[in-house]
């Protein structure tokens, strides 16, 4: 027996539809992860790359004007979790970088994984960095401290127990294993607490213009060959 026209027509939107949806996001992550990762893929590979990896607060930077160097590319996407990175790591390894500037997890956090988690999710991205581009010199930075005082973020801003337990595994492993570790944590913390001195923000997790320029100095010995 014939199908019926209309039912032939409700398959073939119904398929139209459904690859609409899927169009440019394969994966579980978000609308703007994908946005972001597409573009990274299509964007070309140079020689000696200088790439910062992470989330938001990478993200949120213009990394090649602030340290004048062309060779500096900015990958952070903001939201990204140390799952997400894992998942992306193929683009970031296929150019050979020169270095890579880690600074991933409070999202993780944020969500509930556990610190024992995002310590082990940061030491397979580092590995796994050094196992697929050898030469690639890697650099963990510690999670940023957060402060609780905007209000705002707060599902990120209370988790300062768990970023100082993190950092200190983190600080561990890279002496172990020989893999760059820099400590931004405590360049941002406030004199008298734990948590970001508000120089820094207006929000608790994400940074102002100071921040950055903060952030820039510490890096900047380590763009350097010997360091």
């Amino acid at each position: 027996m014939e199908t019926p026209f209309f039912l032939r027509q409700l398959f073939v939107w119904s398929f139209v539809f459904c690859s609409l949806i899927s169009f440019g996001q394969d994966n579980k992550f978000s609308t703007y992860y994908n946005q972001r990762l597409t573009l990274f893929e299509k964007l070309p590979d140079t020689k000696g790359e200088i790439i910062f990896l992470g989330n938001s607060i990478t993200d949120g930077c213009e990394w090649s004007e602030l340290l004048g160097n062309s060779k500096v590319k900015n990958r952070g996407i903001s939201g990204d979790t140390t799952e997400g990175v894992l998942f992306r790591l193929n683009e970031v390894t296929r150019s050979k970088p020169a270095r890579v500037f880690l600074l991933i997890g409070i999202n993780d956090l944020s969500r509930g994984v556990s610190k024992d988690t995002v310590f082990a999710n940061i030491s397979k991205i580092a590995t796994r960095i050094r196992k697929d581009s050898p030469k690639t010199k890697v650099y963990i930075q510690s999670i940023l401290p957060v402060n609780d005082s905007f209000g705002l973020f707060k599902g990120h801003t209370n988790k300062t127990d768990e970023v100082i337990e993190v950092n200190a595994h983190l600080k561990e492993w890279c002496a172990r294993e020989n893999v760059g570790f820099i400590d931004l944590y405590s360049c941002f913390k406030s004199s008298d607490s734990e948590k970001m001195n508000p120089k820094f923000t207006n929000d608790g997790l994400h940074l102002l213009g100071d921040g950055y320029l903060l952030w820039a100095e510490i890096i900047k010995p380590y763009l350097s060959a010997g360091k």
